[in-house]
């Protein structure tokens, strides 16, 4: 049966629209969605450097857009992935009462690289270094999945 992932950040414009690519390359059969905690960004494609860098690992961002986390996808999905404590935070604050769906770091997935985070690349630059722990984490996810 396939599973219902999403891959939430801050503004959906990065690190979870990478993810989303990411895991929909490595999880064909699931159901890959992505989100942000704010509503900076609602409607708008992810950041550009963030589109050039996965393209040129194979990678296509451009029919994405950003939306905001809502109380809903709890229900929706079966497994919701946050980049940062900040954003697991935010997205426990919006946790409807008798839900139970996991929320999890996704570097919970990547514990070989001692990352408690995925960096956000809109302020430190490197979309390469986040897009490297991004593909470790759905790597061990997709390992997970498959046990």
């Amino acid at each position: 049966m396939p599973r219902r992932i999403l891959a939430v950040c801050l503004g959906n414009i990065c690190r979870s629209p990478a993810a989303e690519a990411v895991l929909r390359a490595l999880l064909p059969g699931d159901q890959i969605d992505s989100a942000g905690t704010s509503d900076w960004h609602i409607g708008d494609q992810p950041h550009p450097p963030m589109i050039r860098a996965a393209a040129a690992r194979g990678y296509d961002l451009t029919q994405l857009r950003a939306r905001q986390f809502v109380a809903a996808d709890f229900s929706a999905f079966d497994l919701i992935l946050a980049m940062d404590g900040k954003n697991l935070a935010d997205i426990e604050a919006l946790r409807p009462e008798g839900n139970v769906t996991p929320v999890h770091l996704f570097t919970d997935y990547a514990p070989e690289t001692g990352a408690d985070h995925v960096p956000d690349p809109y302020y430190t630059g490197d979309y390469d270094g986040a897009l490297d722990l991004i593909e470790v984490a759905a790597r061990g996810l997709a390992r997970a999945a498959a046990d």
